[in-house]
């Protein structure tokens, strides 16, 4: 690839947010790089809803459509590399890659998302993202009607049911252990006849990610079209909090509404700084990471 060691911007991370962050700031001539690994976190979704245009697309169709259009602008170069690491230097900041490359640019964009980790039951993470689901608005429409289970406790359990609800009238919670629901949420619970099932799961049944059935520790299973689980999840990239950059108490990281993070010149978007994990969102937060960064460059010359 030919291109300088030294940019505007670098934007790590070359899914739907740093694409958008990387056309706004194409479209006004800025010199950018985007370090890219090439590996989404939706990478086995099958299709991509919900969002204008596009719904009902395979997620990687959308994602290369973008980069096709992203890379015709000339101002605009992208590497595909790990980054690894991230320092503060005169006037900017240096990241290295993987392979030892090393790039400088005066502000950085981070859109690398966050990382699902997966619970110890097997089969899960081969249906995560076809049936193994995370959001009604994303994946719900699919499954209406369908015999559902809803794999969370407490209050992120009784919030999902009532969204899941007006999806379909089949739905049991699956707390995996002994639940935890106020009096009024029990009684919530029992009016719309939704059953609670306390039992340790230990085996996702399914063919091609497509699961069949729920199997339990004591040796009992129960049939299932699609089952919304609340997992936890990391930063995929450690460099924003080396580099000083805070997270909030969901472990996303800290912006306002610029997308602008405690560090000056720096930049986050995408899933690693907004639990609202969908692609329009995405697009929409890359979009403002890029125009902000202009303009603070913009500023910092004219």
């Amino acid at each position: 690839m030919n291109h300088t060691k030294t940019f505007e911007v670098i934007i790590i991370g070359g899914s739907y947010a740093g694409l958008s962050a990387a056309m706004a700031l194409g479209r006004s001539l800025r010199s950018v790089l985007i370090i890219d690994s090439s590996l989404p976190c939706n990478r086995q979704t099958p299709h991509s809803h919900n969002f204008i245009t596009h719904d009902g697309k395979a997620p990687r169709v959308i994602s290369e459509q973008a980069k096709n259009q992203v890379l015709k602008y000339n101002t605009v170069k992208m590497v595909n590399d790990l980054a690894v690491h991230g320092k503060k230097v005169e006037n900017g900041f240096e990241i290295t890659t993987e392979s030892g490359q090393k790039f400088r640019a005066n502000k950085l964009i981070f859109a690398t998302g966050v990382k699902d980790i997966m619970p110890d039951i097997k089969g899960f993470s081969d249906c995560w993202g076809i049936s193994v689901i995370h959001c009604p608005y994303c994946h719900g429409y699919e499954f209406k009607g369908q015999k559902t289970g809803i794999m969370a406790n407490g209050n992120t359990a009784f919030h999902v049911t009532s969204l899941v609800n007006n999806l379909t009238n089949d739905i049991s919670i699956l707390t995996s252990g002994k639940s935890d629901f106020t009096i009024e949420q029990y009684e919530k619970l029992n009016q719309h006849n939704i059953p609670i099932i306390e039992k340790e799961i230990v085996e996702m049944e399914h063919k091609n990610g497509h699961i069949k059935n729920v199997l339990f520790k004591d040796g009992g299973k129960t049939g299932f079209k699609a089952v919304y689980a609340h997992i936890p999840f990391k930063q995929h990239s450690e460099i924003p909090v080396s580099l000083g950059c805070e997270l909030t108490d969901q472990g996303i990281l800290k912006v306002d509404m610029s997308q602008k993070t405690n560090i000056p010149g720096i930049f986050a978007c995408g899933d690693s700084a907004s639990p609202l994990r969908s692609v329009s969102y995405a697009v929409a937060t890359g979009t403002i990471a890029g125009a902000m960064a202009n303009m603070e460059l913009t500023q910092d010359r004219f």
